[in-house]
């Protein structure tokens, strides 16, 4: 007897799968036809198919060039030291110790302050004339004339790279703290049993036991910074060597070029994919 198959769970989640396609596919597929297209809102008459012209451009385009170097220093440098400082964060908050939760709390401010109050904040704290680090540094004697942080191009790409690791340590200590609470602390007491190091605990369990939760935030952290424009462009606009390519393309998108923006959206996307499936592949790999 053949089961007849109610039509019910199909209705359920069909409001679900339309908000999906018009809020990710649709957008998605426009952006790939904008692509090839000659769209310059600032000449409507002029929009027209142009195959692979904009993508020919845009590698071409020395602007561009700079900007992929800059976002592969952005993304290296601001995931990794915010891998880092969060690991460790999540082994302090891990420990037992008086007002654990309160600290635990206070420590997640940076990740749930929006990126544009971000940008602002750091941006007066980089000022040239009002800033409060140029105060401090004073103060202890370290600079005799106040530094314009973020208008200068040796010291404007470093200082939005440490806002960005301050801004992602929590998420990585949330998630690890998770995944620490997880392990089993019997195989501490195995590994204090048979006189193995601090060092040793963290290589051998620590480690091993949470690195599905590794994998998983730190590919989150590299699409997420990776795309970030919030933070750069409130506090330089992409100006003084901050240009990286999404920020690229957010100005062209503003300025009305949505062809050669959707090309070069489309470029990092791409990117990400190079970085990402074998990543992917690797992490299911070794689970198999």
């Amino acid at each position: 007897m053949v089961k007849k198959r109610s039509i019910w769970p199909y209705l359920l989640v069909a409001p679900a799968v339309f908000i999906i396609l018009c809020v990710v596919f649709v957008p998605v597929a426009n952006a790939i036809i904008m692509s090839f297209q000659n769209y310059d809102l600032r000449r409507p008459k002029d929009i027209a198919f142009n195959g692979v012209a904009n993508y020919i451009e845009a590698l071409g385009d020395s602007k561009f060039q700079a900007s992929f170097f800059k976002t592969v220093i952005w993304v290296v440098a601001g995931v990794g030291f915010q891998f880092l400082f969060g690991f460790i964060l999540a082994i302090l908050l891990n420990q037992e110790f008086k007002g654990r939760g309160a600290i635990r709390a206070i420590s997640m401010i940076p990740w749930v302050t929006p990126g544009v109050l971000i940008g602002l904040m750091w941006r007066w704290i980089y000022d040239g004339n009002q800033g409060v680090l140029n105060d401090i540094l004073m103060k202890l004697h370290l600079i005799s004339d106040k530094v314009p942080f973020l208008s200068q191009d040796g010291t404007a790409f470093p200082s939005v790279i440490l806002t960005i690791i301050w801004q992602g340590i929590p998420f990585f200590a949330l998630m690890l703290l998770a995944a620490l609470q997880g392990v089993s602390t019997d195989m501490y007491e195995a590994a204090d049993i048979d006189g193995a190091t601090a060092i040793q605990k963290l290589a051998y369990i620590t480690i091993p036991s949470i690195k599905n939760t590794i994998f998983v935030t730190a590919l989150l952290r590299v699409i997420w910074v990776a795309n970030s424009v919030d933070v750069i462009f409130n506090m330089t606009e992409g100006r003084f060597g901050t240009l990286t390519m999404s920020v690229y393309v957010y100005q062209k998108g503003n300025a009305l070029d949505l062809g050669y923006a959707s090309a070069m959206a489309l470029i990092l996307a791409l990117c990400l994919l190079v970085v990402a499936i074998p990543y992917l592949r690797m992490n299911f790999k070794e689970e198999g």
